[in-house]
């Protein structure tokens, strides 16, 4: 989707094998913050995200979306479709648009396999950092600083816009105004307190996100046009609006 080039030696059975732990660690962490499946909350995740999921014809795999009663802006994927929203990110995504912009993000992960392609990263930058120590740093005391801010942490930020990109593209499939994003992404900002160095960061900064949306705006807007999106949700909203029977 993208047109890079990359290095993938981890199967979908070890990716899928590996993180059933962090899975286990990630419930049992926050098991008494986990809403229930039936909460509004979830439901709302699960109905905005069952369109981008089919959008990105991925409908065979076993998804979970857990929903966390926690004031974190956050969400994150882990292999084999596990998805987990804090409450937190809610008022910031602010409407269904502006949550199909963080679960496109999250989804995007899944379909380009960013965790196995970390785990594949991880291991030559390891062989690499090892090599520079024999022959510059034989004391190590310089390779874990080479390697978290001249290796590492690119490649993380490097994923991170790949995966707003991809998640563009599916928001406008799916029929979610890919305008919203920008939005979205401008609220977060706001709330962002103190001077961000992208460099130390595994995510780009936000005012960067933005910028990268608008410059792929025009290709994301061609897609929501082709899927006649305005049509479909001119009707949705007639349907929505519709004065509801009384018996």
């Amino acid at each position: 989707m993208t047109g890079r080039r990359r290095f993938m030696d981890v199967s979908l059975k070890q990716e899928e094998s590996m993180a059933k732990e962090a899975y286990n660690q990630v419930m049992h962490q926050y098991q008494n913050q986990m809403l229930p499946a039936n909460h509004a909350y979830t439901l709302y995740v699960k109905r905005v995200a069952a369109r981008i999921i089919k959008a990105a014809g991925m409908e065979n795999l076993e998804w979970e979306f857990h929903v966390i009663n926690s004031n974190e802006k956050n969400a994150f994927v882990l292999p084999g479709g596990k998805v987990f929203v804090f409450t937190g990110i809610l008022p910031i995504a602010e409407n269904e648009n502006g949550l199909a912009t963080v679960l496109g993000h999250e989804i995007a992960h899944q379909l380009a396999r960013h965790s196995a392609e970390k785990l594949s990263f991880t291991k030559v930058a390891l062989f690499l950092g090892l090599m520079f120590s024999v022959i510059f740093d034989p004391s190590y005391s310089v390779q874990r600083i080479v390697m978290d801010l001249g290796m590492m942490l690119p490649f993380s930020r490097k994923c991170e816009t790949e995966a707003d990109k991809i998640g563009l593209q599916l928001m406008a499939q799916a029929c979610f105004d890919p305008r919203e994003s920008t939005r979205m992404w401008t609220r977060m900002s706001n709330t962002e307190k103190g001077l961000s160095l992208a460099f130390l960061n595994t995510h780009p900064a936000s005012k960067d996100r933005v910028t990268n949306l608008e410059m792929w705006m025009p290709e994301a807007m061609d897609t929501w046009n082709k899927s006649d999106c305005a049509t479909t949700n001119a009707y949705a909203d007639m349907f929505n609006k519709a004065k509801l029977a009384y018996w």
